[in-house]
């Protein structure tokens, strides 16, 4: 097996504004592992708060060496050699878990859901992530998300309700609300919450900074909605810690390494009685295709970071009236369009 890998800038249809940072471009990573002539494609999207960036991807994927190994099956012995090479780096790690299973996936001629025995049918509806912006601008991206049946709105600024307001009178659409740390007051998060609660909101995603636990668990008692974690709640080992504090995670690829930790962390959250929702960063179909193998397993999901994207290298998994609908292509279900 050889690996292969390059930059590539993912260009944002709009400013995307969360409640502690702005961008207009998201850098990744794309990676590619050939054997026999067929290739597995994988990408790793690294947002600022990931705290990767090409310098650190580089210098992680300069040190793998597939040469050694002759059996792309092998799949645990490859990834935890990759997995033992450097400590954190999720997503590039990531990248390539995604290029090992889309090789293996066209190897058997089958997509990834069918081989770990899914139900295409059972994915779920995703949302349509809005970020926070001037109410014109809002206005104007609910408008092009106007075939979604959820939206997910980013929150934490001084005009929450005012956004909130906005929406409400465009849309009568739930709403996942994601705050992404911004209310730093247990009770003022409460405050809002109950004011939230009469307004057709799914749950709130991540409204404390991940380090108030205490206050997290007194939040989780008093809401009338899910609180459900995203910064809190990285790999398999934290779910136990935050257990108490919220009644659902975000599992992304990007935050926990890739395809074969996500469906562990599934599995865990589910015998813990935790919900769970399937996430993404801004990234193209590559990785957004391969997050979607396994929706069918989660009680939501937020895969629209392609949709959010102006430059997307494939084409795969497709949204049709909102839900996430899985081809039939083998591995992660995706075609690449052109070479950057």
């Amino acid at each position: 097996m050889q690996l292969f890998f390059y930059q590539y800038e993912l260009q944002l249809k709009h400013q995307f504004t969360l409640s502690s940072s702005s961008r207009k471009s998201t850098p990744a990573v794309m990676t590619e592992i050939t054997h026999e002539g067929v290739t597995g494609y994988g990408e790793a999207s690294m947002p600022p708060y990931l705290n990767e960036n090409y310098e650190t991807a580089i210098k992680f994927l300069s040190k793998i060496n597939l040469s050694q190994f002759k059996d792309p099956f092998l799949t645990e012995d490859i990834l935890e050699y990759f997995d033992s090479i450097d400590k954190g780096n999720f997503a590039v790690k990531a990248s390539v878990d995604i290029a090992l299973h889309d090789l293996i996936g066209k190897l058997t001629a089958l997509p990834l859901y069918k081989m770990w025995g899914l139900n295409k049918f059972n994915a779920p509806n995703t949302s349509f992530t809005i970020g926070i912006d001037t109410p014109d601008i809002i206005k104007q991206k609910i408008d092009e998300a106007s075939s979604f049946k959820i939206l997910k709105i980013k929150l934490g600024s001084e005009n929450d309700k005012k956004i909130i307001e906005t929406i409400r009178e465009i849309t009568d659409v739930p709403i996942c609300v994601d705050v992404n740390q911004g209310w730093n007051n247990k009770d003022f998060a409460l405050d809002m919450i109950n004011w939230l609660s009469d307004k057709n909101i799914l749950f709130v995603e991540q409204p404390l900074p991940k380090e108030l636990m205490k206050e997290s668990a007194w939040l989780k008692e008093k809401s009338p909605l899910p609180i459900i974690a995203d910064e809190a709640v990285q790999t398999s080992s934290d779910i136990l810690k935050i257990r108490d504090l919220y009644h659902g995670i975000n599992i992304k690829l990007m935050k926990c390494g890739g395809l074969r930790t996500a469906r562990e962390m599934i599995y865990l959250a589910k015998e813990l009685g935790l919900k769970v929702m399937i996430g993404c960063m801004t990234e193209t179909s590559c990785a957004v295709s391969a997050a979607a193998q396994l929706s069918p397993l989660c009680h939501w999901a937020d895969l629209d970071g392609n949709l959010l994207i102006k430059n997307d290298l494939f084409d795969g998994m497709k949204i049709i009236d909102g839900k996430i609908t899985l081809n039939d292509l083998p591995g992660i279900g995706i075609e690449k369009k052109f070479i950057s």
